[in-house]
């Protein structure tokens, strides 16, 4: 079974959206996708909007329904095969609880600007190296590559283009920002997965 963690602060918009988002889009593939907040707000459900947002991508209204928070602790972190933090503080936040999982955190738009630098051949090839290992041995394989593009793929010019803008007490409009930021980002984590589970 493949372990993907998502982070945000209060575990009620961005990451459980991913999550929701991915767990849909990667049905069928043996992944289960969890969520947390570094200030998780313990038992509350996604913000009207986010569910909103939700519903728009295909995703159930009783799953939008059913999700509660959580406080994000080293549990949620120690078997995961991937993690992707919705912004920089976040990815750090882990980092700091969990130093193993560092080389697998990553914000999940660099996970996306990383991944988007290597070709499904590039990926097969990673993941050939694990061939004999299970889908999460192969996803593994395949994270690393996306890994070794740090230093050799240009940083964005803005740092913050690498975070998904946080938008609790916000307006619609940031929520729309939020959510067409997260789109490309979960289009490369679903194709990276994909070739990792099809290899």
């Amino acid at each position: 079974m493949i372990e993907i963690a998502t982070i945000c602060t209060g575990n009620i918009c961005r990451s459980p959206l991913a999550a929701l988002m991915l767990q849909t889009r990667l049905a069928g593939r043996g992944v289960r996708v969890t969520s947390a907040g570094t200030r998780g707000l313990a038992d509350h459900g996604m913000t009207p909007e986010a569910q909103r947002l939700a519903l728009a991508r295909g995703i159930s209204a009783s799953d939008a329904e059913a999700h509660r928070a959580r406080f994000l602790t080293e549990q949620h972190l120690v078997s995961a095969d991937l993690v992707l933090a919705m912004a920089r503080e976040h990815r750090r936040a882990v980092a700091e609880l969990v130093p193993a999982r560092t080389r697998v955190a990553f914000t999940v738009r660099e996970f996306a600007r990383l991944a988007s630098s290597l070709s499904d051949a590039a990926l097969q090839g990673a993941v050939a190296t694990a061939a004999d290992q299970d889908a999460a041995g192969r996803l593994r394989a395949a994270v690393a590559a996306v890994a070794g593009q740090r230093g050799l793929v240009l940083p964005p010019a803005d740092p913050t283009d690498d975070d998904v803008v946080d938008p609790y007490r916000r307006s619609w409009s940031t929520y729309e920002t939020s959510a067409a930021q997260l789109d490309p980002a979960i289009d490369q984590v679903v194709r990276v997965v994909a070739v990792a589970t099809t290899s």
